[in-house]
């Protein structure tokens, strides 16, 4: 039997690409710090001054052993998220950085204490971090291939779809201690869910409860990224459907019907609030002096999020539109073209040359399919207009529709340019920009 059998063993098949790919990854991030030195200090002096030794409490100049992955790994956003993890929100700029993977870990590792682990003076939060990383990407990945089997229906499109997720150009970003793998993780998860609620009855319980659910994850993955809240766009178009459905024929059941998304749109919409409002309870109370309020306590979204991101990492409105940043634009560009490209002609019509899916696919699908489209497009043109553009690479990894079409591409004799060319450039990016990220170079 072959060790590799996407027919018969799929999930196999799959663990054992994504265990090949991953350690890959991994000698790739090692191996140079074997005949090289970091290009920036910032990981040592971090791990120098989060972990002294018990000999030497005050004196940032010693520290105890780092692990080799945990100082391969903890490189640029990574130290923010793992000082949070140590000891919570210390600056306001910390702020920026989502709330997610550090309670996950200092979650497990309060697991881990209970269970009679000593974790004193170890340098344990990264290692963990690595591994929720490694294991919200596999879930990611067989997630995705349910999903498909879901609304695809269609075995070998599952799998090459899969595949295309494990080679990622959001490449070593999705094995260390980054919010990049449990956000896909949990939208994955969310998406399926919202598939399967699809094949039930309109009017039945199980629908509703599927369309809960999963506003339930995908509020979670905005605890880990904040543009999980376009996946908020899922339960308005179902919402606007349902509301039809009422209108046309009004029933109980119907009530319960639209009652399930607007449930589901309000528990996204809870993940991004959560997080605002213990900020502004920390920063912008009544009792604190109106001289003493950060700006961001007095506008009309008060959005510590949005302030800290144009104060400190000057995010904004074609802030990124300058000569010197030309290169990371260039960087960008092959997968912004992906996202736009596969969004736009999948959300103009799945069934099309692509092959995504036969006509005769339920239309609920077909909508589901669009509005996964029409959610990726707009984050590749808020990427060109408002992020740091080059981070698409990344964000990428939890949007389904652009993995569908290369490996639609793939299957097809007429666009297989399209789906070889893509590969090749997601495989040799992952990797060089593995290169990088290891050594603390850009692009981040």
């Amino acid at each position: 039997m072959p060790l590799i059998d996407h027919s018969s063993r799929p999930f196999r098949s799959l663990i054992i690409s994504f265990s090949a790919w991953k350690a890959f990854l991994l000698l790739i991030a090692v191996i140079p710090a074997c005949f090289s030195s970091d290009y920036d200090t910032s990981t040592s002096l971090f791990f120098n001054i989060l972990y002294p030794t018990p000999s030497s409490p005050s004196s940032p100049s010693s520290s105890s052993p780092v692990p080799i992955l945990a100082a391969r790994l903890t490189r640029w956003d990574a130290l923010y998220f793992m000082r949070s993890a140590r000891d919570g929100y210390v600056y306001e700029q910390d702020w920026a950085f989502a709330m997610g993977l550090p309670k996950a870990v200092r979650g497990v590792g309060w697991l881990l204490a209970a269970l009679g682990v000593d974790l004193s003076g170890a340098i344990w939060e990264p290692l963990v971090a690595i591994a929720i990383a490694h294991i919200s990407h596999l879930v990611a990945v067989l997630a995705l291939y349910q999903l498909t089997i879901v609304v695809c229906k269609d075995k070998r499109l599952a799998y090459v779809a899969s595949v295309i997720h494990i080679l990622t150009p959001g490449g070593l970003f999705l094995s260390a201690p980054y919010a990049e793998s449990p956000f896909s993780c949990l939208s994955f998860v969310g998406n399926l869910l919202f598939a399967l609620s699809l094949e039930a009855n309109p009017d039945s319980l199980r629908r509703n409860i599927a369309i809960v659910s999963a506003g339930l994850v995908f509020g979670l993955s905005n605890l880990f990224r904040s543009n999980g809240i376009f996946s908020g766009l899922l339960f308005a178009v179902e919402a606007v459907r349902c509301l039809l459905a009422f209108t046309n024929k009004p029933s109980l059941s119907k009530v319960l019907g639209l009652v399930a998304p607007v449930v589901g749109g309000v528990l996204v919409a809870t993940g991004l609030v959560i997080p605002q409002a213990l900020a502004w309870m920390r920063y912008c109370d009544g009792s604190i002096p109106e001289a003493q309020l950060r700006p961001w306590c007095t506008r009309v979204v008060p959005s510590i999020y949005t302030f800290v991101q144009e104060e400190y990492w000057n995010v904004g409105f074609l802030r990124y539109w300058t000569p010197n940043q030309i290169p990371m634009f260039l960087l960008a560009a092959p997968m912004l073209t992906v996202l736009i490209k596969s969004g736009a002609e999948t959300a103009l019509e799945p069934s099309s040359s692509l092959g995504l899916m036969t006509s005769g696919t339920k239309e609920a699908y077909r909508t589901f399919i669009r509005t996964l489209a029409t959610m990726q497009a707009i984050l590749a043109v808020l990427a060109i207009t408002n992020y740091h553009v080059q981070i698409i690479s990344r964000l990428s990894s939890g949007y389904p529709v652009w993995c569908w079409w290369v490996a639609s591409c793939l299957m097809s004799k007429k666009n297989h340019v399209w789906g070889y060319g893509v590969t090749v450039f997601i495989v040799m990016y992952a990797s060089i920009q593995g290169a990088l990220f290891a050594s603390f170079m850009p692009p981040a």
